[in-house]
């Protein structure tokens, strides 16, 4: 007896050595049955959803199928941050990206750096957003495309011009130009379009400046971040009853004492708690809708320009089985570039 309380009180010493060590190595211990995130799962996705396109839930927390890519070039567009796999949506929201891209040079802009639209089956991203999870958001950048072709490289370092002052929230006055309210305004137009989000700072700038017609400007709304791009999202598209849209804008231009607010002390209060985790860090698929497992588990197209939208219609990607991809690296965002909802 004394014996086996001996051995049994030997083990454990050694057992807590054991834990420590793990601990010291950043080995938590989970449970067996804890849930993997779903970012995680989403992130891991090289590929859409080869079935009919549909978005799922709401912009902060769903998913989207058949979705199709952007070319990563296109006549009048250049694609940013290739590596971050971010250049797919649902289709209706890339004929609208790659409809703005001619539109827009036409108008004189010389043609669009396209940051962010989704993961290929859209959910809880890696890094950054916390909407863009349905295939219906696309970031625009401020940036005129060069006239030359950039290098897969020189799209992943390349930053933005920044074009709000940090400290009075103000548009820098030599940085902007009658160009960038032509396209803003030409994004606005399209119907499909029901929201455009931008820097408090850039509203400010319209609203001074806009004459004529302001009615476009109900859809242009003031939002933390969006100083380097400005963020188009599109309403629920047909063939998705499962799509929660947003409440709609209100009927004025927006230029009243909702922005006033933006110019006070409130808003860019530090943050209390600045540590607390994401929303889309604790995100399981529990958390979202039901029909995203069907989504994730679906087999996707035999390669990435199989689901590649060229314009003047939709091309149907072969089902065929997804290959394995392994998790995806956290992608840091780049220097000087926040992260946006």
């Amino acid at each position: 007896m004394k014996t086996a309380m001996r051995l049994s009180l030997g083990k454990t010493p050694l057992l807590a050595a054991a834990l420590g060590l793990l601990a010291v190595l950043g080995l938590a211990v989970q449970p067996a049955s804890a849930e993997e995130r779903a970012k995680d799962l989403f992130g891991a996705k090289k590929l859409p959803a080869a079935t009919a396109a549909r978005s799922i839930g709401f912009y902060s927390k769903g998913c989207f199928a058949g979705g199709v890519a952007i070319p990563l070039d296109g006549p009048t567009w250049q694609v940013m941050r290739p590596s971050r796999n971010r250049r797919w949506g649902h289709p209706a929201m890339i004929a609208v990206v790659e409809k703005l891209s001619r539109d827009a040079a036409a108008d004189g802009w010389p043609g669009l750096l396209i940051g962010d639209i989704s993961q290929p089956r859209g959910g809880p991203m890696l890094t950054g957003h916390a909407s863009h999870q349905i295939g219906l958001d696309a970031d625009i950048w401020l940036t005129p495309m060069p006239r030359r072709p950039l290098s897969m490289a020189q799209r992943e370092s390349m930053s933005a011009t920044l074009m709000v002052d940090e400290k009075t929230h103000l548009v820098k006055d030599a940085l902007w130009t009658p160009a960038h309210t032509k396209l803003l305004k030409r994004a606005a137009s399209y119907g499909q379009v029901e929201r455009i989000l931008v820097n408090p700072g850039i509203k400010k700038k319209l609203c001074d400046t806009v004459k004529g017609d302001r009615f476009w400007l109900r859809k242009v709304r003031p939002f933390w971040g969006h100083d380097y791009h400005f963020h188009m999202r599109i309403g629920c598209q047909p063939g998705s009853p499962g799509c929660k849209a947003q409440e709609a804008t209100p009927d004025d231009d927006g230029c009243g004492k909702p922005l006033a607010w933006w110019f006070t002390q409130e808003p860019w209060r530090p943050n209390k708690n600045p540590d607390a985790p994401k929303a889309r860090d604790l995100m399981t698929m529990a958390n979202l809708p039901s029909e995203c497992r069907a989504v994730l588990d679906a087999p996707g197209p035999s390669s990435a320009d199989a689901a590649t939208y060229h314009g003047g219609g939709v091309p149907v990607a072969a089902a065929a089985p997804e290959p394995e991809a392994p998790s995806l690296p956290a992608t840091p965002a780049a220097a000087g570039l926040p992260s946006t909802m």
